[in-house]
């Protein structure tokens, strides 16, 4: 008898704790143009998830890259990449466009 009530509860846990977890995932517009990032410096807090939304609005192919972040993904003209950065530590991480390294040059800081 009392299996209902302990199901109902578990399930209404559940829905609470994948709503907080789905409300600390913070997305972050970047968009590349004329080979630069902007913004090119973002600051996110530590330890939290964080969706880089990175719109190339150039005429040529971009390839966000990171070695402190990880991170590699080519973007076509016109076209959104998803990053997803996962609970960093505090610090200072730098990001790139490989095809344009000269300009395209950003950073996020954790704190």
């Amino acid at each position: 008898m009392l299996k209902f009530p302990a199901l109902v509860s578990a399930v209404l846990i559940g829905g609470v704790i994948s709503t907080v977890a789905h409300a600390e995932t913070q997305t972050i517009d970047m968009v590349i143009k004329d080979h630069k990032f902007s913004p090119a410096e973002i600051t996110i807090p530590a330890n939290t998830s964080v969706i880089l939304q990175v719109k190339n609005a150039d005429h040529a192919v971009e390839e966000f890259d990171s070695h402190d972040l990880r991170r590699e993904k080519i973007i076509a003209p016109g076209m959104t990449a998803k990053i997803k950065l996962d609970g960093l530590a505090p610090g200072v991480y730098s990001f790139m466009g490989e095809f344009h390294s000269s300009t395209a040059q950003g950073k996020v800081h954790v704190k």
